[in-house]
């Protein structure tokens, strides 16, 4: 078992090395206020004027000014190489959430490596921000409560099956996979949005604006965590 590098009650804002903007980040911190950075991903944050409280990776592309302005004791150098930072970063925090930004929209590699870490780690609550997407592994059990008309893609990182209500397109009886049938471009029907799924496999990508309600199904009643957008 892993020790946690960062023990938080509130959720955890996660920055990587991509573009982040600094109107995402700051959505982000309101709601999950404790900020870590993955490796490269603390200049991010120094240029958006935050100090990380830890910086987790190989330190490969940490910039020699970060490790000058950040305290030593929280930078934590994790030298394996089977894993990404992401991975790294994500697996040694313990929090309710986690939302991680600058993952994402940048190379296609490294967000396919996002998103297979998030299938690596299927107990932890993480939502990967875009510029335009929210994105999180679906648990086996989900509801949303989501505007009718709104955008609702499912992707498949491996063989799964499920039932849905309030889908344009139910997906009740397919089989889905990455190599055969996939669910992106759905669109919600109905304003209550339920998802059954019998393996944790499946992606549900989301429009940004709706974190609020993704956080709302995917945390319990009364979780710490800060203002709407």
């Amino acid at each position: 078992m892993n020790l946690s590098i960062v023990d938080s009650p509130d959720g955890v804002t996660l920055v990587g090395g991509g573009p982040v903007q600094a109107r995402l980040l700051g959505l982000a911190l309101r709601r999950a206020p404790v900020l870590v950075a993955a490796d490269g991903g603390a200049d991010r944050a120094l240029a958006a004027g935050h100090v990380p409280v830890a910086v987790i990776g190989d330190f490969d592309s940490l910039s020699a000014e970060a490790r000058r302005r950040i305290p030593p004791d929280r930078q934590h150098r994790i030298t394996e190489q089977e894993t990404t930072d992401f991975d790294k970063a994500l697996r040694s925090i313990a929090a309710p959430f986690v939302l991680a930004l600058g993952f994402a929209g940048a190379r296609i590699d490294h967000s396919l490596a996002v998103f297979n870490t998030l299938l690596r780690h299927p107990g932890r609550v993480c939502i990967v921000l875009g510029a335009e997407d929210a994105v999180f592994l679906c648990p086996p059990d989900l509801t949303l409560r989501l505007p009718v008309g709104d955008r609702l893609s499912l992707f498949p990182m491996g063989a799964v099956r499920g039932t849905s209500d309030g889908l344009r397109w139910p997906i009740d009886g397919i089989a889905l996979a990455p190599d055969g049938l996939i669910g992106t471009s759905n669109a919600v029907s109905a304003p209550t949005v339920r998802l059954q799924v019998d393996a944790a496999r499946l992606l549900v990508i989301l429009p940004r604006r709706r974190l609020d309600a993704v956080l709302d199904a995917l945390l319990p009643p009364g979780s710490p965590r800060g203002g709407s957008e």
